[in-house]
This record gives C-alpha cells, sequence and structure tokens, in this order.
C-alpha cells in the first residue's frame, strides 16, 4: 500500500506523485479545503477509485471548526458525487457523550456507532492539585503558574519525562522561561525544554516533535496544539496547568502521557477560576460525569454562505439541488446579485476571478494570518505567524512576542500588510494586552419578565478594542508599566441573552451605583462560569460584559477572563456616571462569534437554572468577602464588609431570580 501525506509542507514536485500513485493520502481539514476540493480535477483518478474516508480525533469538531467541518464534508460527497463514487466514511473519536450524533450532523446521514476501545493503556494516576491559601480573609491561592513550574521541575530531577499544558500562548512562553531558568542555563549543554504552540514555524515543530520522539527531551510546554494528531513517543507525567474547559478536553490532554502501555501521572493545577474550584472541591464530578456534548451549526449563515461559495467554484449548482438545511436558491441568487455566479437555465456557474476558499479560515469566521518579521541587524527572516483574532493582543507595537521563551519587542506593525517587524531584545518583562468589549441592543427576539427583572434574547452589535498593554515582571509579577495601542477595533453582530434590573429595585437594594456596579460584576462573573458548565461549551465561545440597557456603557473591560471595573462613554474614553440620569444595567453573555453559533437559544432557556446555579457558587465558597472562585478579582472590600462584593453580587442574583407573582 502506498501511503503518502499530503499536507502544506509537502514539496510541490512531489505533490503529483501523491495524486497519481497514492493508495492511502494523510491529509487534514485545511488541506481538503483549500488544497484538494478546489482542484478536484487534478484528483480524478483518486476520486473514481475512493472506497474510504477516515476521520480522526472526531471530537475536537465542534463550535465554529466543527460547523466548517460538516461543510467541507457536504463540498466532499458533492464531489464523489460527481466521479460516481460513494465512499465509506470512519470516524474515530476520544470519549464525548454523543459520537453517533455528532458523525450523523458532520456527515448528514445515519453512523453506526462502535463504542468499545481496544486500545492499549497502561497504569494510570490522578492528581487533582489546588494551590495553598496564602491569604484566607481575601481567599487568594497561590498561583497555579508557580504550582505547575514546582511540580515540572520535581518531576524532570526525577527522570520523568513531562508534557505541560497551558490555556493561553503567553502562558506556555511564560513557563517555558522559568523552566529554561532551572535546566537550559548552560547554552553549551543539548536543549531539555521546549515550547510548542501554534504560530511556530512549522520546520521548528517538526524539530520538536522530533525531539520527543527520540527522547532527547524531558519537558515540552504546549497549548492545545499538541492535545492530539501527533505522536510525541514516550511521556511519564502530564501536567494541566488549569481546567482546560471540558471533561473530554482533560481526559485527552491526560491521555498523552503512558500510551504506551508504560504507568503514567495526570496533575491538574487548579487556578482561581471558579470551574477550576469546582472540579478540584468535587472530584466525584469530575471522574463520574459524562465527557460534553460537542455542538455544532453547519447551517449557521455566515459559515453557510462561504462554503457555497467554495461548492460553486468547484461545480456548478443545479436547480434540484440541496446544500445544507437554507434555501439554496436565495443564497445563489444573492450571490448573482454580487457577481460572482452567473445563471444559465437552471445551473449557476461560478464566474468570479476570486479563489473562494483561500478567504475562508476553518478555525474562525475572521481570516488573514500575520507574519512575524525580525529585522534584528538588519535581516529580515519571518520567525512566526499569528491568527488574526490574536494579533491585535499580542503583537501591538510596544509588545514583547516570545518564541521558546526567548523576547522580541514588536517595533513596527503593519495591519493591512498583515505584518509585525520585531528586534531582539533582552527585556525582563513579558506584555500583556487590556482590551474591553462595548455592545448595542439591535433586536429583541424575545423575553421573560420577573419579579424585578426581565430576561432578554436578541441581536447585539459588539465592539471589541485593545485599548493598552501593561508590562509585567518576571517572576515578582509585578507591573512595571504601561503603554497605549492604537489598533481598529473588532465589530460583530451576534445574539445574547442579558437581564436588565428594575432601577427601582436596584435603588432599593444599594445605597449607591458604585456597589451596586461591583454587585453586577460579580454577578456576571459567576454567571459565565455556571453557563459555560452548562452549555458545556468553551469558556472563549461565551462572552460576558455589563452595560446600560439603554445604550450609554460603562462596565466592560476583560483580559483574559479577568473582569475590571471601568467607567467609558460610547467612544470607549473614561468619564463620570450622569447621576441625574436613570440608571439601568444589564448583564450580558454574549456569543462570541459572528452571527452566533447558537448558544444563546439553549442559555435562554436554562435562565433560571443559570442564575440559581450561580447564587449556590457564591454563598457556598468559603470565603468572607468574596474572592477569585466565586465573584472574581474586584477589589473595594473593607474591613468591616460593609461593601462586600460577596453580599453585592448576591443581592443582584436574588433580583435578577426573583419570579413575577
Amino acid at each position: 500500500m502506498r501511503t503518502f501525506t499530503f499536507d502544506g509542507d509537502t514539496p510541490g514536485d512531489a505533490r503529483q506523485a501523491v495524486r497519481t500513485r497514492g493508495d492511502i493520502v494523510v491529509s487534514n481539514p485545511d488541506m481538503l479545503h483549500q488544497g484538494i476540493l478546489p482542484h478536484h480535477t487534478k484528483w480524478a483518478q483518486f476520486f473514481e477509485n475512493l472506497r474510504y474516508v477516515v476521520i480522526d480525533e472526531m471530537h475536537t469538531y465542534r463550535g465554529v471548526f466543527g460547523s466548517h467541518m460538516a461543510n467541507v464534508i457536504r463540498r466532499l460527497l458533492r464531489v464523489c458525487r460527481f466521479y460516481r463514487t460513494e465512499p465509506v466514511f470512519i470516524f474515530c473519536s476520544a470519549t464525548i457523550a454523543n459520537p453517533a450524533e455528532l458523525a450523523t450532523r458532520l456527515l448528514g446521514a445515519p453512523v453506526t456507532a462502535i463504542t468499545e476501545s481496544g486500545a492499549p493503556q497502561g497504569e494510570k494516576h490522578l492528581l487533582l492539585w489546588n494551590p495553598p491559601v496564602i491569604n484566607p480573609e481575601l481567599g487568594l491561592r497561590a498561583s497555579a503558574r508557580s504550582q505547575t513550574t514546582r511540580i515540572a521541575r520535581a518531576a524532570i530531577k526525577s527522570g520523568l519525562k513531562t508534557i505541560v499544558f497551558a490555556n493561553s500562548r503567553l502562558m506556555v512562553e511564560v513557563l517555558t522561561k522559568y523552566l529554561k531558568d532551572v535546566f537550559d542555563h548552560d547554552s553549551r549543554q543539548p536543549t531539555r525544554i521546549a515550547a510548542y504552540r501554534g504560530g511556530y514555524l512549522p520546520t521548528e515543530r517538526r524539530a520538536t516533535e522530533s525531539k520527543l520522539r527520540a527522547g532527547t527531551l524531558d519537558c515540552v510546554v504546549t497549548t492545545t496544539a499538541l492535545e492530539l494528531g501527533v505522536d510525541i513517543g514516550g511521556l511519564d507525567v502530564c501536567i494541566l496547568n488549569g481546567y482546560p474547559g471540558t471533561i473530554a478536553g482533560t481526559w485527552q490532554r491526560l491521555g498523552r502521557a503512558g500510551r504506551r502501555n508504560r504507568t503514567s501521572l495526570g496533575v491538574l493545577v487548579a487556578t482561581s477560576e471558579p470551574l477550576d474550584q469546582y472540579i478540584v472541591r468535587n472530584p466525584d464530578f469530575f471522574t463520574g460525569a459524562s465527557p460534553e456534548h460537542a455542538r455544532i451549526a453547519p447551517d449557521q449563515l455566515l459559515i453557510l454562505m462561504d462554503h457555497v461559495r467554495c461548492a460553486a467554484f468547484e461545480l456548478p449548482f443545479t436547480a434540484d439541488e440541496s446544500f445544507g438545511g437554507e434555501n439554496l436558491v436565495e443564497m445563489l441568487a444573492h450571490l448573482e446579485e454580487l457577481g460572482v455566479v452567473h445563471r444559465e437555465g437552471k445551473r449557476w456557474h461560478w464566474v468570479a476571478d476570486s479563489y473562494p476558499a483561500s478567504a475562508v479560515s476553518l478555525r474562525s469566521i475572521a481570516d488573514g494570518n500575520f507574519v512575524v518579521v525580525d529585522t534584528t541587524g538588519g535581516k529580515q527572516e519571518v520567525i512566526a505567524e499569528v491568527d488574526y483574532s490574536s494579533a491585535a493582543l499580542t503583537l501591538y507595537e510596544g509588545a514583547i512576542y516570545l518564541v521558546q521563551a526567548s523576547p522580541w519587542q514588536v517595533e513596527r506593525l503593519d495591519w493591512k500588510g498583515r505584518k509585525a517587524f520585531v528586534t531582539k531584545t533582552a527585556a525582563d518583562y513579558y506584555t500583556d494586552a487590556i482590551d474591553y468589549t462595548r455592545l448595542k441592543i439591535l433586536d429583541r427576539f424575545e423575553d421573560t419578565a420577573g419579579a424585578t427583572s426581565v430576561c432578554n434574547r436578541g441581536e447585539v452589535h459588539v465592539v471589541r478594542r485593545v485599548s493598552g498593554y501593561k508590562k509585567i515582571r518576571y517572576y515578582t509579577h509585578e507591573n512595571v508599566g504601561y503603554g497605549p495601542v492604537n489598533l481598529p477595533d473588532h465589530e460583530m453582530h451576534t445574539t445574547a441573552v442579558w437581564w436588565q434590573v428594575d432601577p427601582r429595585a436596584l435603588q432599593n437594594a444599594f445605597p449607591n451605583r458604585w456597589q451596586a456596579l461591583d454587585g453586577f460584576l460579580g454577578a456576571a462573573y459567576a454567571i459565565h462560569s455556571i453557563a459555560v458548565l452548562l452549555t458545556m461549551s468553551d469558556r472563549h465561545d461565551l462572552g460576558r460584559a455589563i452595560g446600560d440597557g439603554e445604550g450609554e456603557w460603562f462596565a466592560t473591560t476583560e483580559s483574559h477572563g479577568r473582569g475590571k471595573l471601568q467607567t467609558l462613554s460610547s467612544e470607549g474614553e473614561p468619564v463620570e456616571l450622569d447621576a441625574a440620569k436613570e440608571f439601568v444595567p444589564a448583564l450580558f453573555l454574549y456569543d462570541n462569534y459572528p452571527g452566533g453559533i447558537g448558544l444563546s437559544v439553549p442559555l435562554y432557556d436554562l435562565r433560571d437554572q443559570v442564575i440559581a446555579r450561580a447564587r449556590s457558587l457564591i454563598e457556598h465558597c468559603d470565603c468572607k468577602f468574596g474572592c477569585p472562585a466565586c465573584v472574581g478579582p474586584i477589589l473595594g472590600t473593607d474591613e468591616e464588609g460593609e461593601r462586600s462584593p460577596k453580599n453585592a453580587a448576591i443581592r443582584v442574583l436574588d433580583l435578577l431570580g426573583a419570579r413575577a407573582g
């Protein structure tokens, strides 16, 4: 059997051999989407003999990525029909609650589920590690970062091959630096620690993978990039710096150790986030709960229209065809108005010069990667790439961009050209962006009135702005400076659920507006955590904000999940609240993707449960005045407890949960 890889790294002169001689071709969704389907005529011989399509890691195809993937499969089936083949589809998945349902949604046809696993497995040990409390009054614990570093050092010194997972690229670089400072301080010795994340160049990633398989690396620090798909040899210890957000994702990461019948240890180091604290305080929930349901919305209009364009480029559409659950003729008529398809009788042909697949990213709805160019010493060398959604948070002028824990400073950002020009530096700090979000209500689809509040579901306009950044010194993590950022806003229309409190009830419950805002901010923090748990989504899939229901936005800043109170005008400038104006605050949870991926409907249906469980989370927390595990890092508590964020948040939740009549 002649087996070949066909991906972005396959040389051009080898691609023809893969197309004509390959019995088994191993590829990825992006290459199928942009490199194979649009050029299917070059693959005619292959498609005419196609018998099996194997889709590995099916559990990862959820949310936006899964919705895109379902449409790629629709396009693949359409091309197969053109070549008169009906391949058998085989889906492989880690443990999720609804494998058959997800496969059916992805394929658009019934499937048969085989749920017994025959994979070899060594003995596994699981350790849930809660950092020690360092300030009982405020409920503050030691950072997960310091505890992860401590455990990793102990494992490496014991001769155990270790992998460390972090939930952000910045945290990967920070942890890598701390471990390199201990184990790689002598440049004459071989490297023992490496980072691995999205954005690194393919050659660097392949080199790290080879060292892992060869056993020459003692520890790799990574994001989800090594969660699946890559053979990384025999590992003994897997450390998670924070709960990944889903039980299925947690087990997938823990499963990277002990793959070859080896005994392994998995360590989940909890952060102060409510979900993390809930998991470590209720281990039976983690070990006994069914993994989450994977949800997709392949007929989400923005995603569907993108793939109708791609499919029209690949083959003409006919009037009796269907593609998804929406009216295909109406979609094609819209494309005809735009001048990209032309109708002849009952057929629509692609007539534009553009190549639609190149403009569609499967991972998100925004597109256009940025490249990071090293200009140190007058050279021009690409050292990394950054996706569009992360660029404003990592490549602003003055930012410290880290590659294998080595710092480069961003000197200039060419936003239109998608390039960031950097120089090597020896900074003893890293940078973290400060961003905030503003919302405006566009339409209300439905609402339910309570005794002192109204819960709404509708469409909102979201504007996200990076306003500045802070410089954070290594090890002490003190702020050593700030800088401004002036970049274009990121705007989108999406769906949301929001609660508004009756102004008179709010006035009776709080002596002043600022205590009320503390209560709303704490309640939003807890509600967001519970909503993520109940909708079984990723914490980044849902955004949260506090605003005035009449359009004056004031408390909407967030940076990497941490809420911060700030008074803002509609232009985003700090202002004083008008004391004479009626105070109508609103708490928003919005679908964090353009057009939404369908989270607002189940969230609206679960509204009573969300409020009740958020109140229970705060009420049963061990802290006295409120802490990061229940209401978030809100300042303003006094020693007498008269201004307690915990009590304020409970009062707000009581107002939101009071039933009418």
